[in-house]
């Protein structure tokens, strides 16, 4: 059963969670130890949070995910794991996580509770919503980011929220476009809303979603007040990077069909990961390193 709840953890999208520390890095405070441990216990509270998200979401979904082709071999549609000890699970991690969190910071304590009750209210009804689906699920990940920034007690910067948001839709849109075209009966059955959307609306939102991000990455890099924030202009040398793993991922999405699960196109696919890496070392750079 330990074996069977660690697996419903997914520890794989933890990865996801990494965004708590972009405050940290875009604060200047990366080489701080304070500030490090603190981001660093706020990676962890986000673990476990999304973690009791995946246990509740399985468990709203267990009759949909035993349709599913992959999610039917998760722990709860499998068997594997018992829906009692899942719901207790999911408490249990979740008070923890909260009362982490609070002792962490109180307003990191209330960014958490807002997170994990939208992940909740997604659970239960807002993922059944056409458009406000994509739009919560981007929403998850600019609370990640202004959970890091509150850690270290600085304001979130426009444009970090704005990149996240847009950058977090387009990999939303990617996933609902691959569960449209590949899941069978076109994922109705799996997930409902899919009968609101279509391929050439999921393609347009997907376009208008990858040109904004583009361009408000852009933009931050060479706006005055970034410039005189970090004192250089180098951060625009990191731009090549984001626009290489767009075109890479849209590449996956669809050469390779590998929308579905983004953390394991990033776990899997070579050229993406090491373009993630040289963009957050050439980030580094950037903003820590004078020549």
């Amino acid at each position: 059963m330990i074996g069977a709840l660690f697996v419903s953890f997914r520890p794989k999208q933890w990865l996801k969670n990494l965004l708590v520390f972009a405050g940290l890095v875009f604060s200047r405070n990366l080489f701080d130890p304070t500030n490090f441990l603190r981001s660093l216990g706020g990676f962890v509270a986000f673990c476990l949070l999304s973690s009791a998200v995946y246990l509740v979401n399985d468990l709203a979904d267990l009759e949909k995910d035993r349709l599913h082709p992959l999610k039917r071999s998760r722990p709860i549609a499998s068997g594997r794991l018992q829906p009692g000890a899942a719901k207790v699970a999911a408490a249990v991690v979740a008070a923890v996580a909260l009362a982490g969190s609070f002792a962490l910071d109180w307003r990191f304590g209330l960014v958490g509770s807002a997170y994990f009750l939208l992940e909740v209210a997604y659970s239960f009804r807002l993922k059944h919503l056409v458009v406000l689906d994509v739009m919560t699920v981007a929403a998850g990940f600019a609370l990640r980011a202004v959970a890091g920034t509150v850690l270290v007690h600085v304001t979130i910067s426009s444009w970090l929220f704005v990149c996240t948001i847009l950058f977090a839709l387009f990999i939303s849109l990617a996933k609902r476009r691959h569960e449209l075209l590949f899941l069978e009966g076109g994922g109705t059955g799996h997930r409902a809303v899919l009968e609101n959307y279509s391929e050439t609306l999921l393609d347009q939102m997907m376009a208008v979603a990858t040109s904004s991000a583009v361009i408000a990455y852009c933009l931050y890099t060479i706006a005055p007040e970034t410039v005189a924030k970090f004192g250089t202009h180098d951060l625009m040398l990191t731009v090549p990077f984001v626009l290489y793993g767009i075109y890479r991922y849209l590449y996956l999405v669809y050469r390779r069909e590998m929308g579905g699960a983004p953390e394991q196109a990033l776990l899997t696919d070579a050229p993406l990961a090491v373009d993630v890496l040289l963009w957050m070392a050439s980030v580094v750079v950037a903003i820590y390193v004078r020549f």
